[in-house]
């Protein structure tokens, strides 16, 4: 299988996984080209793929709304350690679901364990990377970014 058939069946797999890890309604917007370096503003989630294709999966957002997707799922809402604990369980939740996902189209991945960033970052060294907004209805934005290493 070819690298942009990869790439294709991952960001079709990570909307899937959203839609099954997150019990929100979403409007998932169009993936787009992304240029280095990428700016993250207040907290993420990154975890590393390995396998057929090699890259990383970073999921952007706010404190904000990693906590009331929290709230969602638990009943009660995250803060702090809790916060950041979460965001890095959410982060593998969602990639974990994405591995699985992607099997059953004949893309073998792995995942690395979870690093979660919290302040502003700018990160560098990858060769492409693909960006897939998401709108959360009444949490706010979402953002999927997937890096691809050559």
């Amino acid at each position: 299988m070819s690298a942009s058939k990869h790439i294709q069946t991952i960001l079709n797999g990570a909307i899937q996984s959203l839609k099954s890890v997150i019990p929100l309604s979403m409007d998932i917007k169009s993936p787009s080209l992304m240029m280095q370096p990428f700016e993250q503003k207040e907290m993420a989630v990154l975890i590393g793929i390995i396998g057929d294709i090699k890259g990383r999966i970073i999921i952007d957002s706010t404190s904000n709304c990693f906590s009331q997707i929290g709230a969602t799922m638990f009943g009660m809402p995250l803060e702090g350690e809790m916060l950041e604990s979460f965001t890095g369980e959410l982060g593998n939740m969602i990639a974990g679901n994405l591995c699985t996902s992607v099997a059953t189209n004949g893309v073998e991945i792995d995942i690395t364990p979870p690093t979660v960033i919290v302040g502003t970052t700018r990160l560098f060294g990858f060769q492409h990377a693909f960006k897939l907004p998401v709108q959360i209805e009444e949490v706010g934005d979402l953002t999927i970014i997937l890096t691809i290493d050559e």
